[in-house]
């Protein structure tokens, strides 16, 4: 599993520097902290087709229509602490998708508890005979 996240080249993620919104002062209207990283999911030579395709379905609305991650940092105050935390966050979104899913095998109920649910059909269906008025015979 992590195997496959140290192979992830370099190449394939790119930054983008936005300004961060909120308080901060002159610093947000001066300073581009907020840090928007892209990875482009569907060109990526580095995934296994798998996991690409749970990485897309993880992602959910972070991909755009070209098939870009696109993940927003503004929570810190600089631009290198922002730019670690959108990585952590990408890493841990392909650490999640290399997790195989559990196969669901489909149970059947077991014999006594079919039994005990006829047994009360049969219970329920006569006491509502039991309501019906009784035929006059002529």
């Amino acid at each position: 599993m992590d195997a496959q996240i140290a192979k992830i080249r370099p190449e394939e993620i790119r930054f983008d520097f936005i300004r961060a919104s909120g308080p901060g002062g002159q610093n947000v209207n001066k300073v581009s902290t907020a840090v928007q990283l892209r990875f482009n999911v569907r060109t990526s030579q580095s995934l296994k087709p798998e996991i690409r395709e749970r990485l897309l379905r993880i992602a959910g609305k972070r991909v755009n229509a070209l098939g870009e991650i696109v993940i927003e940092a503004r929570r810190f105050r600089t631009q290198q602490r922002n730019r670690e935390d959108a990585m952590e966050r990408l890493m841990q979104m392909i650490q999640k998708a290399a997790v195989p899913p559990k196969v669901r095998r489909k149970s059947r109920p077991p014999a006594a508890s079919n039994l005990k649910r006829l047994r009360e059909k049969k219970k329920r269906a006569d006491i509502k005979k039991l309501r019906s008025h009784a035929p006059l015979d002529e």
